[in-house]
């Protein structure tokens, strides 16, 4: 495999983000962070793509921050001033935002483990898939930190406050059954064929009707934080509106023709 921290891949209209530092288990870096926000801004643009997949490289998804490289300077080997740190983070958070806003479905294929800011990468991402060694833990607490990479505030949507901060308050590592028990990730696969079936569910999704998909995405996000009768009048123009679309009059045509619809994005 390449040395490069990040790698990237295109196949069946699924674009494969690799964190590739796997004698470190991946920790996040600016050399994988500002690649992969570049490379997520590419794909809002590019109708090749239809669904995103993060994964790790080696025995882990992603090991959080580098421990050994926290304090002394920033990036830049200049002092680290506080308003320096925080105006860097906001930056680096880019990652993590764009994968749960961007209009394209988003999948995080945990081979490992997924702790602290690795944690939040998968929890940003519109689906969890989660090999049999999958392992899962904030450990924030266990350096002093008070997380970061989007995890309070995505822990706390798919799992409740209560059990956001049992896992905050008391970070233990959890293994993808217990994760699949709490609702952590969408599907528990086997680690032998792990990567393939990844694919195929990715590349299944790709193939959809993309437009249907960016509109239930952004609907799904924003029903958390509106009220009821908020989301009825989105839908009423965002369910039309892919009624316009050529996926929409395939979809009929091939249920009336009792036959596989054969979706364009479109």
């Amino acid at each position: 495999m390449s040395d490069d921290p990040i790698l990237f891949d295109v196949s069946d209209k699924v674009l494969t983000i690799t964190l590739n530092n796997p004698s470190k288990l991946n920790p996040i870096a600016d050399d994988m962070t500002f690649p992969a926000i570049g490379r997520l801004g590419d794909a809002v643009r590019n109708p090749g793509i239809g669904a995103i997949v993060v994964t790790g490289a080696g025995r882990a998804f992603c090991a959080g921050g580098d421990v050994s490289s926290m304090g002394g300077t920033d990036p830049s080997g200049q002092p680290q001033t506080f308003e320096r740190s925080v105006d860097h983070q906001r930056e680096r958070h880019l990652f993590p935002y764009l994968l749960h806003t961007i209009p394209k479905v988003t999948i995080a294929a945990v081979n490992g483990h997924a702790v602290g800011a690795g944690l939040g990468i998968a929890a940003s991402c519109d689906l969890r898939f989660s090999s049999t060694k999958g392992k899962f833990g904030t450990a924030f607490a266990n350096v002093g930190l008070g997380g970061d990479f989007g995890t309070t505030w995505q822990l706390t949507r798919l799992l409740g406050e209560s059990k956001a901060k049992e896992l905050f308050f008391l970070p233990e590592i959890i293994d993808a059954q217990e994760a699949l028990r709490i609702g952590l990730v969408n599907r528990v696969l086997p680690e032998e064929s792990f990567s393939e079936d990844v694919h195929e569910l990715a590349a299944r999704i790709a193939k959809g009707p993309l437009v249907s998909y960016r509109w239930m995405k952004q609907n799904v996000n924003q029903s958390s934080v509106s009220d009821f009768m908020t989301m009825l009048e989105k839908e009423a123009v965002t369910h039309l509106r892919c009624g316009q679309t050529e996926d929409h009059k395939e979809g009929v045509a091939a249920f009336m023709e009792k036959r596989t619809a054969d979706f364009r994005g479109l």
